[in-house]
């Protein structure tokens, strides 16, 4: 084997349940060094320290205030933009980096304590962190939202991704109340596993039963109890090193987990200009990629752990890669970002830590996968307990072309996709819908109280509806 195969040596997970918890700098500090005592390796030897973005706090130097901390000088630093496959876009980097003798050893890291912020939020008490960035930099978006999406109100993913569900459920032909309990079978086995994670943030177990009925509408059709729990504090840390520092280090042939083969590719950028609402066209085309890398299918994987935001990201990759949702090996190996914790763009981090602990007990090949943004960036992974493959690289191996985007929009239109955004107090307050219109698709909101219940009552995807506009926005009623 050539020296400077990459492999993975070092893992760690944390979750703080005690509120207020400690601060992200601080989780960063406590992952690595954890992740580097896993490793055999001494923190200072470090030849690269990245870290995953964070929602919680801007600092004014997240790699310099940890590389501090650690007593290590890295030559190479990255901080990432916001995306839950940010992780693996740093892992991949890092493993280029020591395949081609540029590095010898790279600490991936990431946290988030938003709980934390919540329990001041609650108090009444600003934040007391460390090293704030001043001025505050804009938030790290690789793209802002379209201005058209903006004037409707939809940015949160909670509405995009029920957009999408609502599409694909009248492509599958399945009722409003179908959706939802094949929602519950589909989601009540993750609980099972989160219930058996101790880094999981819920660890009760639900029934398809439960889940199927919900506790309360958020972006109808999905209720708070089938969605990432984002207000977590959690972090995890993964260490990767040369074969030949492994060797050195004397890190056992059980203690490392390789990367065979990964890719990565795109959607829209925005819901309304997929081409097909309601499925991925990507998704199959970076599993394929990453499989053939890899030098192993589907069906060589031993354990599975698809990006699980939302119901509709589970459906679509199980869709594109021919995967039974209720195969017996499960959907995830945490209990997935509803129960595991989805810890803003952190999340494959912990899917992955979690992989190649599992690799390490039982030996085999894993699957993790990544999803940023509305279902538009998507990351395949294949690790092993064997060596080999090839690993591949960012480079999309597939940019899916848009439908045009039409922004005033008065006249009738076609009802594509649709969700019902419902406030904390579980009262439905709009709509918003994507509609087929002459040229493309354009956004519109749904005002009338009417209307939204009629809309939560039966399928509204191949309504024509009625849309005027005064120029920025677009309001259908039918």
């Amino acid at each position: 084997m050539d020296p400077r195969t990459p492999c993975l040596i070092g893992i760690a997970q944390r979750t703080i349940r005690e509120q207020p918890g400690p601060e992200p700098l601080d989780l960063w500090e406590e992952t690595a060094r954890a992740a580097a005592e896993d490793a055999r390796l001494p923190v200072e030897r470090l030849d690269s320290i990245q870290i995953v973005h964070t929602d919680s706090w801007q600092y004014d130097s997240p790699v310099g205030r940890l590389a501090e901390r650690l007593g290590a000088t890295p030559r190479h630093r990255a901080y990432s933009k916001v995306s839950g496959t940010a992780p693996q876009l740093l892992i991949g980097e890092a493993a280029a980096r020591i395949a081609a003798g540029d590095l010898d050893s790279a600490l991936v890291t990431g946290a988030e304590a938003l709980a934390t912020r919540r329990a001041y939020r609650r108090a009444g008490e600003h934040v007391p962190w460390s090293h704030p960035a001043v001025p505050k930099p804009p938030y790290g978006w690789e793209r802002p939202p379209h201005p058209y999406a903006l004037a409707h109100g939809l940015f949160m993913p909670v509405h995009t991704y029920a957009i999408m569900e609502t599409a694909r459920r009248a492509a599958s032909g399945l009722t409003i109340a179908e959706e939802m309990r094949d929602r519950g079978r589909l989601m009540a086995p993750m609980t099972e596993v989160a219930a058996a994670n101790p880094y999981a943030w819920r660890r009760t177990v639900r029934t398809p039963d439960e889940l199927a009925k919900g506790d309360r509408f958020v972006g109808w059709p999905y209720t708070r109890d089938t969605v990432a729990v984002l207000e977590v504090d959690q972090a995890a840390a993964v260490i990767l090193a040369s074969s030949r520092l492994a060797d050195r280090l004397g890190v056992p042939a059980e203690g490392r987990v390789y990367l065979r083969g990964w890719a990565y590719g795109e959607d829209t950028w925005e819901v309304a200009a997929r081409p097909e609402l309601g499925s991925s066209q990507a998704i199959a085309h970076v599993a394929a990629a990453a499989f053939r890398r890899s030098g192993l299918g589907l069906g060589a994987m031993h354990a599975l752990d698809l990006y699980s935001c939302f119901a509709v990201a589970l459906r679509q990759a199980c869709d594109a890669i021919g995967l039974d949702p209720l195969d017996r090996r499960g959907l995830t190996v945490t209990g997935g970002l509803p129960y595991a914790g989805g810890p803003a763009s952190d999340y494959v981090l912990h899917s992955t830590a979690t992989m190649a602990g599992l690799l390490r007990a039982q030996s085999g090949h894993g699957l993790v996968s990544g999803v940023g943004m509305h279902l538009t960036k998507h990351t395949y992974a294949v690790w092993s307990s064997e060596p080999g493959g090839r690993l591949g690289s960012a480079a999309p191996v597939f940019v899916a072309e848009e439908v045009p985007l039409v922004g005033a929009w008065a006249g009738e239109g076609v009802v594509a996709g649709y969700t019902v955004a419902h406030g904390r107090d579980g009262v439905a307050e709009r709509g918003v819908l994507v509609v087929e219109v002459p040229g493309g698709r354009a956004y519109a909101v749904v005002e009338e109280a009417g209307l939204l219940a009629d809309a939560e009552s039966r399928e509204l995807v191949g309504q024509v509806v009625r849309v005027s506009s005064d120029g920025k926005v677009n309001v259908a009623a039918w």
